[in-house]
């Protein structure tokens, strides 16, 4: 099963900030596991960087492992449905990137690894997996 890694442990990985995410994430890729990206992980971790040629590194780094993303308007009405069933719950999600990256890890069968409380409250209204260390 392949695990998406959101931006919130991407950052922390390419700062090299010791968190919990961070720490899996070396480990994963040190046994080679399956980690995947979104087109939405992808943009938001490369627009944090200042300097080019931590961005060019950073690219080509991330480029390296597939690569998902919502395949049809259908995927992006049912990210807004995600955001409704939460809002309903009385559940604020703050970011609407979050609910096409969770709909993205819903659409292709992926499990979750985030450093995100919003996906721990979309995965609380719907089939999210999210990945637990």
């Amino acid at each position: 099963m392949e695990i998406l890694v959101d931006t919130s442990v991407w950052v922390d990985f390419f700062k090299g900030v010791n968190s919990p995410g961070a720490a899996c994430l070396h480990k994963m890729l040190e046994a080679e596991d399956p980690v995947c990206i979104s087109d939405v992980i992808l943009v938001e971790t490369l627009q944090g960087f200042r300097n080019n040629e931590e961005f060019e590194s950073a690219k080509i780094h991330l480029l390296h492992f597939p690569l998902y993303s919502l395949q049809s308007p259908e995927g992006y009405v049912r990210a807004a449905q995600l955001f409704r069933n939460c809002r309903k719950q009385g559940i604020t999600i703050r970011k609407t990137i979050d609910c096409l990256i969770a709909q993205t890890a819903l659409d292709h069968g992926l499990i979750l690894l985030h450093q995100d409380s919003d996906f721990d409250k979309i995965a609380s209204v719907s089939s999210l997996r999210i990945y637990h260390p």
